[in-house]
């Protein structure tokens, strides 16, 4: 079946979560269908869309019958195998984003090296083999600096800071001694994203910036529109069309951003797929993230991005989930709960997107 897919065909979503879950929702609105194939009974996802394959990402038997249901694949979580992504386009599945994305986001010294390659500035860093690596490393990039598993990790785990010299093997193990890479500190004065789309044709549709709230790693809130400058807003807009070119890219890509004092930005990571700062165009934007990155791989036209109102995203953590029925009852609040069964302390169980007034 050629692009544009018509109302009827079917979305592969690799990835059970809470992400599928959504994208799942999205492919529903546009008329169209979809199957997850992941690992876990009752995922979040399996309960909202037409089939779901329980399989593991290297379970022949499951590739083959999800190649087989599906006329395009894309995935919630940027951590799929590469030989997962391997043998459904062996098996003829046509995936998107495409294996370079992958590829890239999936290390975060390649990750790295490519943003500076496309002319996407970073924190200076230095890929870390050894334990041993660390000193010489430190010296050149400067105390405190991060060490990060090179893979994996996220919200906040796999990395460690490096205050002064000395315990660098203390971190190295820390981490699990794997493979890492140093960054130097980046001296923000606040975090920004930019969720950013490509169609198949090329075309591009840019989000406006975000602006994001850490805790321990974990993102706790999203304010959209962020208020930024004008030139601020096109540094980032350059950027983010830098990086969905130079990776032939289709479909929704989170950009992290940080916005130094003298107005200079920084990429800290890029996201393969819909990302937890886009949530608020659910509630405030003329397309959301979700119906975006369906329409991008399906090989529609991408939709209208502008911000209809502002927007504050809250993730619910835990047992914060266990007030949706006050939480129901806000007049401004829009409730987002992910069908998780089990509540685990700073599992994100949800969000709300309160309506902070017009743009």
């Amino acid at each position: 079946m050629g692009f544009p897919l018509p109302p009827g065909s079917t979305i592969g979503i690799l990835g059970g979560g809470q992400l599928g879950r959504m994208l799942g929702l999205a492919a529903a609105r546009l008329g169209l269908d979809a199957v997850v194939l992941t690992p876990d009974e009752d995922s979040p996802a399996s309960r909202v869309v037409k089939r779901t394959i329980v399989g593991g990402y290297d379970d022949a038997a499951a590739l083959e019958a999800f190649a087989a249901a599906c006329d395009v694949v894309t995935y919630e979580f940027e951590n799929v195998p590469a030989a997962t992504v391997d043998a459904l386009n062996g098996l003829g599945a046509q995936v998107a984003p495409g294996p370079t994305a992958l590829a890239v986001a999936q290390d975060r010294v390649a990750e790295k090296s490519f943003l500076n390659g496309v002319g996407a500035p970073t924190v200076p860093f230095m890929a870390i083999d050894q334990a041993a690596d660390i000193p010489a490393a430190a010296k050149a990039l400067g105390h405190p600096a991060l060490l990060k598993t090179r893979r994996e990790g996220y919200d906040g785990k796999g990395q460690v800071w490096i205050e002064r010299t000395g315990g660098e093997a203390d971190a190295f193990a820390a981490i699990g001694g794997m493979p890492a890479i140093l960054e130097a500190r980046a001296s923000f004065v606040r975090e920004l994203s930019v969720i950013a789309a490509r169609g198949r044709d090329g075309e591009i549709a840019l989000y406006p910036l975000s602006d994001n709230h850490h805790e321990g790693g974990v993102l706790r809130r999203t304010l959209a529109p962020a208020e930024v400058s004008r030139a601020t807003a096109e540094q980032a807009e350059r950027i983010a069309i830098q990086i969905l070119t130079g990776l032939d890219y289709v479909g929704v890509m989170g950009v992290e951003l940080f916005e130094l004092a003298d107005g200079r930005l920084l990429v800290n990571e890029i996201a393969p797929r819909v990302h937890n700062t886009g949530h608020w165009t659910q509630d405030g934007a003329a397309t959301d993230q979700f119906e975006q990155h369906i329409r991008a791989v399906a090989g529609w036209p991408l939709g209208p991005t502008a911000a209809l109102r502002r927007v504050e995203m809250l993730n619910l953590l835990g047992e914060e989930a266990d007030a949706w029925a006050k939480l129901a009852t806000e007049p401004d609040t829009r409730l987002h709960l992910y069908g998780k069964r089990e509540t685990v302390p700073g599992r994100k169980m949800g969000h709300v997107n309160r309506l902070r007034g017009p743009v």
